[in-house]
């Protein structure tokens, strides 16, 4: 298959009629699957009422079946045709956060989506992104439309449309390039479903901004301890991974260098994610500043590029600082973790 690219605009007017943005939305009516943009991290877009187009994303990015897509949508009213209900603080959340990085979770209309999207739950995962692109693309195609992480499965997510054809040039439709994304970390999921919100997935809206709206978040602790059936993308496999083996280390700079020392006198090239703060103490292989430690936004922006980069440079092992789980923080730190494998050194 070839995979078609289109370089959009997104400054454009009228953008939804854009021929790019038609040619692409008709692929999507014919139940190929297409590469977007959003704000978070590009996405790999489906038919969400489709078998077959759905069945296409999983096989596109290798992607374990029980494992539930986010339905995307561009107009509040199509939660109508599969949403059972929408709880007061889903509209709460929705009023303070649509469009933008925030992912709720509804009781469905069962027969509406396809059952491959959902993974065969009651529930459904929805949100309104907020990129021109990616909301140009939903109005012309007129369908809610499923997209995982533009990536194979497994592997640091697509902050731009180069990391898309990196993973599945060949294997998709095509790709609409808009430039690189914003918030770099994949949207927060909330589960609405119970009396209190539950964040099933730290993201771009943090918990304290969610309880600016609603009052008191619980946390789920299938974030520290899994789950046995995901409601949620993210909950339940290894995601994000570099592919050198990768280690957190909760210990100062002195420490991490003296690591990398003992992997160095192997014969190994070792890599270190610092940030701008900390970069200049380590002598590596390869020392990577993703971002800026006193600006935690900078360091989700750039750590699903940093993780790639890794791979460009053929890297034996990778040992990264860790960060605080405040604000963003908790979203990049679950990122982290997921990227190593839950493997944490700690300095004694």
């Amino acid at each position: 298959m070839r995979t078609k690219v289109w370089n959009v605009d997104k400054f454009v007017d009228n953008l939804e009629n854009d021929p790019q943005i038609v040619d692409a939305a008709q692929l999507l009516r014919q139940n190929e699957v297409v590469a977007l943009p959003t704000e978070t991290v590009y996405g790999l877009g489906g038919n969400a009422k489709n078998d077959e187009a759905v069945s296409k994303i999983f096989a596109a990015k290798g992607r374990p079946v029980d494992n539930p897509l986010i339905i995307h949508i561009a107009e509040e009213n199509q939660l109508d045709e599969f949403v059972a209900e929408i709880p007061e603080k889903a509209a709460m959340l929705m009023k303070a956060y649509w469009p933008g990085p925030l992912t709720l979770i509804f009781k469905q209309k069962l027969g509406v989506l396809s059952e491959k999207a959902t993974a065969g739950l009651g529930t459904v995962a929805v949100r309104m992104p907020d990129h021109p692109v990616a909301l140009a693309l939903l109005k012309s195609c007129k369908l809610p439309i499923a997209a995982p992480s533009a990536n194979r499965s497994g592997k640091p997510s697509p902050t731009t449309a180069e990391h898309v054809l990196e993973d599945l040039n060949g294997k998709i439709a095509g790709v609409l390039d808009g430039g690189a994304t914003g918030v770099g970390v994949e949207s927060t999921v909330v589960d609405c479903t119970e009396a209190v919100p539950v964040i099933l997935r730290p993201g771009g809206v943090t918990k304290e901004q969610l309880v600016k709206v609603v009052g008191p978040v619980e946390v789920d602790r299938a974030l520290t301890g899994g789950s046995a059936k995901p409601k949620a993308p993210g909950m339940k496999y290894k995601h994000y991974a570099p592919n050198a083996p990768m280690f957190l280390v909760d210990g100062t700079t002195d420490f991490i260098q003296q690591l990398v020392r003992d992997k160095q006198a192997q014969g190994l090239r070792v890599g270190v994610l610092a940030t701008e703060e900390t970069a200049s103490h380590y002598k590596s292989d390869l020392v990577l500043a993703c971002g800026k430690r006193s600006e935690l936004p900078t360091v989700a922006s750039a750590l699903y590029d940093t993780l790639r980069t890794f791979n460009h440079e053929k890297i034996d092992v990778i040992y990264s600082e860790i960060f605080p789980t405040s604000g963003v923080g908790q979203a990049i730190m679950n990122r982290l973790l997921k990227a190593a494998g839950n493997h944490i050194i700690v300095e004694k």
